[in-house]
């Protein structure tokens, strides 16, 4: 807008530049208001700065008066669970009511360490037996009496009876049972020195003279196969040997030893 001044005087020209002015400060405050001079805005800021000071010291002097000597940020921190009287405020439980006991859930044992045991030693037996028995099946029910030379055989002999047969060999040979059985005697005997006397399961009784030493006693159990006596020279006899007899029960009939082992499928 152009401004006008009267060509006569001034204050008219005055007033109405102090209208302008004022129509133009109304217009302007009407967007924004105007900013606060620099040296208020300084004045604020010092009086808020002093303000927060002052909060702070009186704050400090005030934890002092009340919580004793000063403490560290890591002590004034505390977990939850630490400060709580049970286990019950680490996992937040508050209220009135006394917190649950954990539930403790049985666990079923899976292993019965001593009926375990007791299977284990049972296998073991019935492993044992099996063998045992599968042993027992392998093994030789009739065996040879001892080893050594076939010298005489069964029958007639220098005009008399031979009722056994002889197999010579060196002093102390092994003389076995011939099968199982138990012993009838073991000793002294007329014309043969010593002997040993088998009374077998099947009834038969074998003989065994002119015996350097025996190991065995009446009434023992013995296998085929089992070592009862040594051989020897003892009695009527020319030369270290075992004389071997069959007889069909004790004090019966004399069988032929040669073909009684011979049946069984022992070759002397």
């Amino acid at each position: 807008m152009s401004r006008h001044r009267s060509p006569g005087g001034s204050t008219d020209s005055a007033v109405i530049d102090e209208a302008v002015d004022r129509a133009s400060t109304r217009e302007v405050s009407t967007h924004r208001l105007p900013p606060p001079p620099s040296s208020l805005r300084g004045r604020v800021v010092v009086a808020a700065v002093a303000v927060g000071a002052f909060a702070a010291a009186g704050a400090a002097q005030t934890v002092q008066a009340l919580g004793g000597p000063s403490q560290s940020a890591s002590d004034e921190v505390m977990p939850l669970a630490a400060s709580a009287p049970d286990g019950a405020a680490a996992f937040g439980v508050g209220g009135d009511e006394a917190p649950a006991a954990p539930q403790i859930i049985p666990v079923a044992k899976t292993v019965d360490a001593a009926s375990e045991a007791q299977k284990l030693a049972k296998s073991q037996q019935i492993v044992e037996q099996r063998e045992a028995a599968e042993a027992e099946r392998l093994r030789p029910k009739f065996v040879s009496p001892a080893q050594g030379t076939f010298t005489s055989g069964y029958g007639g002999r220098w005009g008399t009876v031979h009722y056994g047969i002889d197999i010579a060999g060196p002093t102390g040979t092994p003389i076995l049972s011939a099968a199982d059985g138990t012993i009838l005697e073991a000793g002294t005997a007329s014309g043969f020195g010593l002997w040993v006397r088998v009374l077998h399961d099947t009834g038969e009784v074998t003989v065994y003279g002119h015996v350097d030493s025996y190991s065995v006693s009446k009434g023992q159990r013995v296998k085929a196969g089992e070592q009862i006596a040594r051989m020897g020279n003892r009695g009527v006899s020319t030369g270290t040997h075992l004389h071997f007899e069959v007889w069909e029960s004790d004090g019966g009939l004399k069988l032929n030893p040669q073909t009684w082992l011979n049946a069984r499928g022992i070759v002397v």
